[in-house]
């Protein structure tokens, strides 16, 4: 079974997904049920279930991050669908510390695949579970913000809360 809600913190609406073994997506667009179900859909073959009750750790922690209160989420428990290559990348994106950010670049050679930039580009593109696992932290070499799955818009405004806590 996996369980899903969607929450409203502040300005921000966030979908949440999660098994028993532990939070498998969050996205923050508009369209996050959509694509939460897409996602779920393709990786996992279990029933989703609406169930605010089974993602309570998962809802304060994030409504934590977001209300600016607190500053890292690696201690929820991660339920990580991907290529090998997909999750050496997300396990890197981890290490990225709070109101610190890398380029796409310097995640490639932290690989030793100096010339992977653009498939380390992807393997970030495709992370299911934003915030938790910090893509948001990931810019460009020459300093722009460039892609973020649910908008550059909103990866800016999770690049702002960093700097205020």
């Amino acid at each position: 079974m996996i369980y899903w809600t969607s929450i409203e913190v502040d300005e921000w609406k966030v979908t949440l997904a999660a098994t028993k073994t532990g939070l498998s997506y969050v996205g923050i667009a508009e369209d996050s049920v959509l694509h939460m179900k897409e996602w779920i859909g393709k990786h996992y073959a279990e029933e989703l279930l609406e169930d605010t009750a089974e993602l309570t750790l998962y809802i304060k922690e994030i409504e934590q991050y977001l209300l600016r209160r607190k500053n890292e989420l690696s201690s929820l428990p991660l339920d990580l669908q991907g290529t090998s290559f997909q999750l050496q990348v997300w396990r890197v994106l981890q290490q990225i510390p709070y109101n610190e950010t890398k380029t796409y670049s310097e995640i490639a050679e932290q690989l030793d695949r100096p010339t992977a930039v653009r498939a380390v580009a992807s393997a970030i593109g495709r992370n299911p579970v934003l915030i938790a696992v910090p893509c948001h932290r990931v810019i460009a070499k020459d300093g722009s913000l460039s892609g973020y799955r649910d908008g550059v818009k909103q990866k800016r405004k999770l690049l702002q809360i960093e700097k205020h806590l």
